[in-house]
C-alpha cells in the first residue's frame, strides 16, 4: 500500500470523526480499506483528537502516519456519504484519482442555508417552550426570537473557530438575557419556559450519548474525553444562565 493512498484514508477517517462518526467505525474503516489495498497488517488508533495508523506491506516495509483532529460536530448526511465511500473502496479498490473525485463530491454536497437553520433554532425553542407548559403565546414568541438570536450567535462563534464551551456559554447567556429583558418590559410574566426551551437546543445530548456508547464498546479513552467535553459544555450553559440572571436581577 502506497503512502499516498494511506494519506487519503486518513483524510477520509478524519472527516468521519469530524462529522460525528464513532471511533470503532473509523478504526474498522481503516482496517477494511488498507487490507483491501494490499496491506499485510494494519494497526489503527483513533480518538476524537488524533489518528495514528501503522501499515505493514507484503514486502516488509512499514508506513506510519498520524493526523490531528481540530474540531468535531454532527452531520449525519455527510457521515452516510463517507460510509458509502468506505464500502465502495473496500469492495472495488478504485484508483486514487477516482477516490479523490468522489471525496470532492462529498465535500461539495449542498448544506442547509443559514436562514433555514435559524428557522429551526426558533422552531425548536418554541416547541420545547410549549412542551414544558408555556403560559401564553407571548412566551412562545419570545422563545422563538431568543432561539433565532442563539442561532446567529452560534454561527458567529463557528466562523471564528471558537471552542464549544465558549460558544455554549455565550449562547446560553444570550437566550437568558433575552428572556429576562422581555420580562422586565412586561411582555412575559415568567422566564422559566423561555429559558428551558432554548437551553434544550444547547444541551450536548448527542455528545453524551456518543460518550456512553464509546465506553460500552471498550473505547475508554475516547469515552472519557467525550464525557468530560459534555460535562464542560453543560457547565458552560449553566454559567451562562447564572451570569444573565445575576445581571438582570434574576438571582
Amino acid at each position: 500500500m502506497e503512502s499516498k493512498m494511506l494519506n487519503i484514508v486518513l483524510e477520509i477517517v478524519q472527516q468521519m470523526i469530524e462529522v460525528g462518526g464513532e471511533v470503532y467505525r473509523a478504526e474498522e474503516s481503516i482496517n477494511r480499506i488498507c487490507l483491501a489495498y494490499g496491506a499485510k497488517r494494519v494497526d489503527a488508533y483513533v480518538t476524537t483528537m488524533n489518528i495514528v495508523v501503522s501499515v505493514e506491506n507484503e514486502d516488509g516495509s512499514i508506513i506510519t502516519l498520524t493526523r490531528r483532529i481540530e474540531k468535531t460536530g454532527t452531520d449525519i448526511e455527510r457521515l452516510d456519504k463517507i460510509n458509502s465511500l468506505v464500502r465502495w473502496m473496500s469492495n472495488e479498490c478504485p484508483e486514487l484519482d477516482e477516490v479523490k473525485k468522489r471525496m470532492k463530491q462529498i465535500e461539495e454536497c449542498a448544506t442547509y442555508p443559514f436562514w433555514v437553520i435559524l428557522i429551526f433554532y426558533g422552531v425548536i425553542a418554541g416547541a420545547f417552550c410549549v412542551f414544558f407548559g408555556a403560559n401564553s403565546v407571548a412566551e412562545v414568541l419570545v422563545a422563538v426570537l431568543a432561539g433565532v438570536l442563539v442561532g446567529c450567535t452560534a454561527k458567529l462563534f463557528e466562523m471564528i473557530s471558537a471552542t464549544k464551551t465558549i460558544s455554549r456559554f455565550v449562547c446560553s447567556f444570550v437566550a437568558c438575557a433575552v428572556a429576562f429583558a422581555f420580562e422586565r418590559l412586561g411582555v412575559i410574566h415568567s422566564v422559566d419556559m423561555v429559558i428551558i426551551g432554548n437551553i434544550m437546543a444547547l444541551i450536548p445530548g448527542i455528545g453524551l450519548t456518543n460518550a456512553l456508547r464509546d465506553l460500552f464498546t471498550g473505547d475508554s479513552i475516547t469515552g472519557v474525553l467525550r464525557c468530560i467535553e459534555a460535562v464542560l459544555i453543560a457547565l458552560a450553559i449553566a454559567c451562562g444562565y447564572v451570569v444573565a440572571a445575576f445581571l438582570f436581577g434574576g438571582v
